[in-house]
């Protein structure tokens, strides 16, 4: 029963349906129907490809928003390689500038030891000079000295002069009496030793060196020798 009431109902709202069509076409027309109906489609075609289009606007617009975000991490990306390349270029400036004020000090230092070095030269050609000078001195008194004292004067080691006098002892006249001289650092005479000893050999130093007469220097110790011997001969 409740199948057949539908299948009722459907016919009769078909029916309806047509008689409502009917009386539209009556009252309008067909053709203003078919207006309708055309701008209706049209209408549907236009706002179908409107819509089409902005969507296709729309995935552009994505694209276009992925692309910007993709080229702002890549600038975002060499604006920090370029950051750490200043920072190292920075690092590397210092280091030159540190290296440079090193090499500075290291040509300074070489050349104040080049300098010190040329004084020191300088020095020690003086002192040299002047030993060599004493020492010439010395050998020309040589034949002097022996003739006049009975001393023989060599010339030993590290450029020393050994005097050695004779005939001071009237029991035993070649028995030797010997001091060694040298020239110090200081450019002074220095006796390095003296044999037998001798308690003024000290004082006859520092005189020497503040008369520079050697000539009584050499007299003062034999006079010195010959009291000793005469000394120890009583």
């Amino acid at each position: 029963m409740a199948n057949i009431k539908t299948e009722d109902e459907i016919i009769l709202f078909e029916r309806e349906m047509k008689e409502f069509w009917t009386k539209l076409k009556s009252i309008y027309g067909t053709e203003q129907i078919n207006q309708t109906s055309a701008l209706r489609d049209s209408c549907k075609e236009s706002i179908k490809a409107l819509s089409e289009k902005w969507s296709k606007k729309l995935k552009e617009g994505d694209l276009m928003i992925d692309k910007i975000q993709e080229y702002s991490n890549e600038i975002q990306q060499q604006s920090q390689r370029i950051s750490e390349n200043q920072e190292h270029f920075t690092e590397i400036k210092s280091n030159l500038n540190q290296e440079e004020e090193q090499k500075k000090d290291l040509i300074n230092s070489i050349q104040e030891l080049k300098e010190e070095l040329i004084k020191k030269k300088e020095i020690i050609s003086s002192k040299n000079k002047a030993t060599k000078e004493r020492v010439e001195q010395l050998c020309k008194s040589k034949v002097l000295f022996e003739e006049r004292l009975g001393l023989e004067i060599r010339k030993i080691h590290n450029e020393q002069l050994q005097f050695i006098f004779r005939h001071i002892d009237h029991k035993d006249p070649d028995k030797p009496y010997v001091f060694t001289l040298s020239i110090n650092e200081q450019g002074d005479y220095e006796v390095t030793s003296c044999t037998p000893p001798l308690d003024c050999i000290a004082e006859f130093q520092l005189k020497v060196r503040e008369t520079n007469n050697f000539s009584a220097f050499v007299a003062n110790i034999r006079k010195a020798f010959t009291a000793l011997s005469y000394k120890q001969s009583a």
